[in-house]
């Protein structure tokens, strides 16, 4: 009897230890005892964004006893060599913020961790979700967007008596009467870079074709489309000397009716421009409407502190957490429920959401930078008129399935 007791004793002692490992806040032994450190890089020096950040990692601290969050700073110029070489020196952090375009380049390296079954990702929206994917297969987070829409100068069109356009053949048709008087119809930024590319997708994009056909009949027509704006005078060449904010500039000088960009220009525009009558449409539409992607993704690096990384963006990824950091940020949340819900109170905004949802990733491809640069390429010879689009196309073609091939 005594060693029946004995055993009891053992017995309960074993359940009441394994009772107290499961007890916490939510049920898990790693929440009560924590995760220890983890870190953070990004590459962000707006102050806003930085100032966010850390806004979250204090919340999260502050209610996770056991884990503490720190973010670093790497410079984006910085950023790809310390992430590549940290890979060799097994110097990494355990989550990174990245820009949505470089995250398939480091997936196939190996770099991040796998968590198809780690995380759900149901409610976001589909093209931040790809830029995040690798042969079906989930490797990051996505949290903040963007997307390109048409900005449009109410007065001018109202003056000459049109109506925001929806299709090519409109936008054609519109820009031509609102070019007059040293004013141009349209115009996008079309430097000879990765932002030129980011540009230029949606008109591919809107014929059809994908980030890999430039010289099919339709990344030829979405060439020859833009190269046209310019031929009938609606769209300044110098476009290829203008970045984003350049273009923006011009728009609040009353150069342009119509431009191209994106919603962190929209804080701008209000502060600089208050008395500006503007507003903002779909980009017109070939065959479907289209948007390109942009944005920050979270990746979480592999043989890393993976449970503590998963803590942390699980309360990145709430909705009121989401909010708070997105509101702060200017970015539009990737989780599609509060995206929707986001700008209720902010036509402009919410304008971008609903373009958002016609938003493509560039590739993905693990050598996108290569593929990139073929397309601007491409484009800036047509723009220019050093090539007719069939031929830039088709040498664009060329580099591309080299690349991809």
């Amino acid at each position: 009897m005594k060693k029946q007791l004995t055993i009891f004793l053992v017995i309960a002692m074993l359940v009441s230890a394994i009772s107290g490992c499961t007890t916490g806040s939510t049920g898990s032994p790693e929440n009560e005892e924590g995760f220890g450190d983890v870190e953070i890089w990004y590459y962000w020096e707006t102050p806003g964004h930085q100032a966010a950040l850390d806004d979250l990692i204090g919340k999260y601290n502050a209610t996770n006893p056991g884990t503490t969050v720190v973010a670093k700073y790497v410079p984006f110029a910085d950023f790809k060599k310390q992430l590549s070489l940290g890979a060799s020196a097994d110097t990494l952090p355990d989550v990174v913020i990245i820009d949505s375009p470089d995250h398939a380049s480091y997936a196939t390296m190996g770099i991040f961790e796998d968590i198809t079954d780690k995380f759900d990702v149901s409610l976001y929206f589909d093209g931040p979700v790809a830029s995040c994917t690798l042969d079906g297969r989930l490797y990051g987070i996505p949290f903040g967007s963007n997307c390109l829409s048409l900005y449009y100068n109410v007065d001018m069109l109202s003056d000459a008596g049109v109506t925001p356009p929806t299709t090519w053949d409109e936008l054609r048709e519109v820009s031509k009467k609102l070019t007059k008087d040293n004013v141009y119809g349209i115009a996008l930024s079309s430097v000879q870079n990765e932002e030129g590319t980011f540009n230029f997708m949606p008109w591919v994009w809107s014929t059809g074709a994908t980030s890999f056909e430039i010289g099919t009949e339709k990344g030829i027509r979405a060439l020859d489309f833009i190269g046209g704006l310019v031929k009938d005078g609606s769209m300044p060449k110098e476009a290829i000397n203008w970045t984003q904010g350049d273009v923006m500039n011009q728009f609040i000088s009353g150069n342009l009716a119509m431009m191209v960009n994106g919603p962190w220009q929209v804080p701008g525009m209000r502060e600089n421009a208050p008395d500006l009558n503007w507003d903002v449409a779909l980009i017109p539409k070939d065959a479907q409407f289209a948007s390109v992607l942009g944005g920050e993704n979270y990746a979480v690096i592999a043989g890393g502190n993976v449970d503590g990384a998963l803590s942390f963006l699980e309360f990145a990824s709430e909705p009121d957490n989401t909010k708070a950091m997105m509101s702060a940020m200017g970015y539009i949340a990737a989780r599609s429920d509060i995206a929707n819900g986001q700008f209720a109170d902010d036509p402009i905004m919410q304008k971008f959401v609903d373009q958002l949802q016609y938003a493509q990733p560039r590739g993905p491809h693990a050598e996108w930078p290569g593929i990139s640069d073929a397309i601007s390429l491409a484009f800036n010879e047509v723009i220019t008129g050093s090539s007719s689009a069939e031929d830039a196309g088709k040498k664009a073609q060329a580099t591309i399935d080299a690349i991809v091939k």
